[in-house]
């Protein structure tokens, strides 16, 4: 018996080591593997929840009052990757998953939203700029047909919170039309 509850003691510890770097109790964001691109760490100051205040354009395109909003960041696929989600108080809820692609040195970024089911996941792609932001693109047209990217910034990112924007711009870079924008607190509980 005493071989039998060794064994056993054995493959639970196996098992369980495998996932080490999951959010637990002691790490609940989880930690980035030290197997994964060392890019993996890209995100580390996101990784925790803010308190944030998201403000999106309407219809006549002048901007909505903010609506409170929980972001928070993980570690998933045992460090291998990352997610973000975001919790609306008007119940439009969103995330993401971030993984970045050696060959190609780029994060991806697949996105989904409640209030947008899809079958296929839209994917901006880019990387960390030497200032620290973090920009990603997906080609999209403007309205007017204008070839364009839908480029999303990471920017003002610090120990205190960071802020995004997601804006339309033209290939040049040089039109810019912001339609979303999202600024963010540090919550330390």
């Amino acid at each position: 018996m005493k071989h039998l509850t060794n064994l056993l003691l054995l493959v639970s510890f196996t098992v369980f080591s495998q996932y080490n770097y999951e959010p637990s109790e002691a790490f609940p964001f989880g930690q980035p593997n030290p197997e994964a691109p060392k890019q993996i760490k890209d995100f580390q100051k996101l990784i925790g929840e803010c308190n944030c205040k998201s403000f999106s354009r309407k219809q006549d395109q002048t901007w909505a009052e903010p609506i409170e909003m929980i972001w928070r960041w993980k570690y998933i696929m045992n460090g291998m990757a990352v997610q973000d989600e975001t919790l609306k108080a008007d119940g439009k809820h969103s995330g993401s998953i971030r993984q970045f692609i050696a060959d190609s040195s780029k994060w991806y970024v697949h996105y989904y939203s409640s209030s947008s089911p899809t079958t296929t996941l839209s994917t901006w792609e880019g990387n960390i700029k030497e200032d620290g932001d973090i920009i990603l693109y997906k080609d999209q047209k403007a309205q007017n047909g204008t070839a364009g990217f839908s480029r999303l910034t990471f920017y003002d990112i610090n120990n205190s919170g960071y802020k995004w924007v997601g804006e339309w711009v033209d290939k040049s870079e040089k039109i810019t039309f912001p339609f979303w924008k999202i600024e963010c607190i540090r919550n330390e509980d």
